[in-house]
């Protein structure tokens, strides 16, 4: 327990010291700087504002958690995706596997569109058999636009429930902040989101997002808007809106659209990766129910290459009305076996 303790304490320090070294970067740089690209890795593209946020996550490691114990980083901008820290040690040394993304949301960031996210997970070093579900503590603090001066951070161990401050860049100040997710019992009304970010298999996830409404809420009405999506392209950042009460229901299913568009001859583009989800503990101890497109827990393996599909659901009853709906409309498209 007191190594936990510490090791939330380190990663929390990491996040401030990582947004503070972001937002520095933001005020001395051009926006078109940043937005450039200098990689195309296995896991994603990399811009310029990644590989600040890279550089500045490893050093931050090395200083605030494997100063005192070596820990496995998976995380993009390392070797193969994994590097065991500190340097020269062992991965079987390891207590601790530490899974991060210093910059979930990049696009919307980088054009100052929207704020982005800093995620971290620690999960004990299981080796190769490590997955989300093993994830032990969490932090997901976010980085704002330069232009807005408050800024959230979550913590949380798991089944210790989820605590929160919102910090004020003018004056310094940090108040706390609980989540409250939604207790509507239905998405009518309320934000409720079938991902499609990028071009691929849109047609397929706009008509599966128009049936689940269609089945939820029913026809639409003349004139009437019965409710609405917000396509924030961030992971960390939809479980921030689903834990703030902001949104009911949240699908991510791009990895199930590689049946389709093999058929069509097209590839997969971009999906959700396990470091996207880095946090996901924080929003399940805050009361979100995250699940795999089958109902179940997410046991992605900790790497930077797999593909996750995820769901989110603000509370048991919209889980109860919104679940099956997915799964029979997944079924009928010969998406979910």
């Amino acid at each position: 327990m007191a190594e936990a303790a510490a090791l939330l304490a380190g990663v929390r320090r990491l996040h401030e010291r990582l947004r503070a070294r972001l937002l520095a970067a933001f005020e001395a740089t051009d926006a078109e700087q940043l937005a450039g690209v200098v990689r195309d890795s296995e896991g994603d593209t990399i811009y310029a504002l990644d590989r600040v946020g890279e550089e500045t996550l490893v050093a931050l490691i090395e200083e605030e958690l494997a100063a005192h114990l070596p820990v496995v980083l998976v995380a993009e901008g390392v070797p193969r995706g994994r590097i065991t820290l500190p340097r020269g040690a062992r991965e079987s040394e390891a207590r601790w596997v530490v899974i991060a993304d210093p910059i979930d949301g990049t696009r919307g960031l980088m054009y100052q569109k929207r704020s982005g996210w800093i995620l971290t997970g620690v999960a004990a070093n299981r080796g190769p058999h490590t997955t989300l579900a093993d994830v032990e503590l969490a932090v997901q603090t976010e980085i704002p636009l330069v232009k807005q001066h408050l800024a959230d951070m979550f913590w949380a161990v798991r089944g210790a429930g989820v605590r929160g401050e919102r910090w004020n860049r003018l004056d310094g100040e940090r108040r706390p902040l609980a989540p409250r997710p939604s207790r509507a019992a239905t998405i009518a009304h309320g934000f409720a989101t079938v991902v499609r970010f990028f071009p691929g298999a849109r047609d397929e996830l706009a008509a599966l997002d128009d049936e689940l409404a269609r089945a939820a809420v029913g026809p639409v009405a003349p004139g009437k808007a019965a409710c609405f999506e917000d396509q924030y392209i961030s992971s960390g950042g939809q479980l921030y809106e689903l834990m703030m009460g902001h949104d009911r229901f949240v699908a991510d299913l791009r990895p199930l659209m590689r049946p389709l568009l093999e058929r069509r001859g097209e590839a997969l583009g971009l999906c959700c990766h396990p470091y996207d989800l880095a946090a996901e503990l924080v929003a399940r101890e805050a009361g979100v129910i995250v699940t795999d497109e089958r109902g179940g827990p997410l046991r992605a393996p900790l790497c930077i290459e797999a593909d996750v599909a995820w769901v989110g659901y603000a509370n048991a009853r919209i889980r109860a009305t919104m679940e099956p709906l997915l799964q029979a409309a997944l079924r009928r498209r010969g998406l979910l076996c």
